[in-house]
């Protein structure tokens, strides 16, 4: 199968004008978008995480891994339970399984995070949450701040370098089990500028990061998945994904879909992209991204001239109840089902057939003219 592919500036052109018609009418279109999301994923079994000898594995009693796409670990000792991970296989612009969606490390999941790590091949890390707002902590300090080691569980982990960037740092992680002669070089990328339940201050900080780690998993080999986290590990790191992804997709020469690649990101982790405000950043960011990053922005109503306007954060919204990301009333979602239109709808949903990869092709498919940026 070939699928069509477009030059830079053709995809610039559809998306802007898409950008303007949903952002008419005080973002109408993009309302419109985000509220026929709402039920996407919401029906999927998380009996893993329900499980009463997991619940404290959690961060958040009402965040949890859908059972068929959960990250599995290894079992330890014969023990039961001591495979589970609050964490989700979610797709990307290669496979069902580009990245891993997870939480903030809790103090007594650490060393689950690292075996997760280790056992799945990760070689790049990407935190977008501080570790603290105020008195409240959003992730647990799992990795050596500082040059130096630390031991969770069998594997050590040791801090060789750190770097700042302009908004972010990136800290160069040797892993290693314990006495296992082999080691591991892991990227460990900290935005912590990021709030919770919100946006970046700066569209065009945000761009350039979620750039470097595109250009980044582009030099690398396919070892294993990239893990993505937040503090839940749902509205900023699906926002995150999202924008990846779809950076990989227009690199390719391929018209980029946001409804579609947040629908299927939420069939396959719930909530992902969780309010209406980080639906429309995510069509800023691109849209800024394929502009070629233009003068350094501030997210709002003239954004590029797009017309794309953000509001202040819902607070009605269904996934967001005023705790941030990590909150909302999860059991209320099981009663408002929608009729399926067919048979086994849930299968034919999670066909990866029906999915947003049908649009993902090898390059060895993509017309010989295609263009990237």
């Amino acid at each position: 199968m070939r699928v069509q592919t477009f030059s830079r500036g053709q995809i610039l052109q559809e998306f802007r004008s898409r950008c303007q018609a949903l952002a008419a009418d005080d973002n109408r279109g993009f309302k419109k978008e985000f509220e026929e999301l709402n039920d996407v994923g919401k029906d999927l079994p998380s009996r893993a995480g329900e499980s009463e000898v997991n619940r404290e594995k959690n961060r958040y009693p009402y965040i949890l891994p859908y059972d068929h796409c959960r990250v599995r670990l290894s079992i330890q000792s014969a023990v039961p339970h001591t495979d589970y991970i609050n964490a989700n296989f979610v797709p990307g612009g290669g496979s069902e399984r580009d990245f891993i969606c997870t939480q903030g490390p809790l103090h007594n999941t650490m060393a689950d995070f690292w075996r997760m790590v280790w056992e799945q091949n990760v070689r790049i890390i990407v935190m977008v949450t501080a570790l603290r707002h105020k008195d409240i902590v959003l992730c647990d300090k799992y990795w050596p701040v500082e040059r130096g080691t630390l031991y969770h569980g069998l594997i050590q982990v040791t801090t060789m370098t750190c770097k700042q960037g302009p908004d972010y740092f990136i800290t160069t992680i040797n892993l290693r089990q314990r006495d296992c002669p082999t080691d591991r070089i892991i990227t460990h990328y900290y935005y912590h500028s990021w709030p919770d339940r919100g946006i970046p201050k700066d569209s065009s900080s945000l761009c350039a990061f979620t750039d470097h780690v595109r250009l980044h998993l582009e030099g690398l080999p396919r070892l294993g998945p990239t893990v993505v986290h937040c503090s839940a590990g749902v509205g900023r790191s699906g926002t995150f994904v999202t924008l990846l992804w779809l950076m990989q997709l227009c690199a390719r020469g391929i018209q980029p879909d946001i409804r579609a690649a947040v629908e299927d990101l939420r069939l396959h982790r719930m909530w992902m992209v969780q309010n209406l405000e980080q639906y429309i950043f995510v069509h800023q960011c691109l849209l800024q991204w394929l502009m070629g990053g233009a003068a350094r922005t501030t997210a709002g109503p003239q954004i590029l001239g797009a017309g794309l306007k953000t509001n202040p954060p819902v607070q009605d919204q269904p996934h967001s109840s005023g705790r941030g990301e990590r909150t909302g009333r999860r059991r209320q979602h099981r009663h408002r089902q929608k009729p399926p239109s067919e048979p086994n709808t849930i299968q034919q949903m999670l066909n990866p057939g029906n999915l947003l990869r049908r649009l993902l092709p090898s390059s060895s498919l993509l017309n010989p003219g295609s263009h990237t940026p």
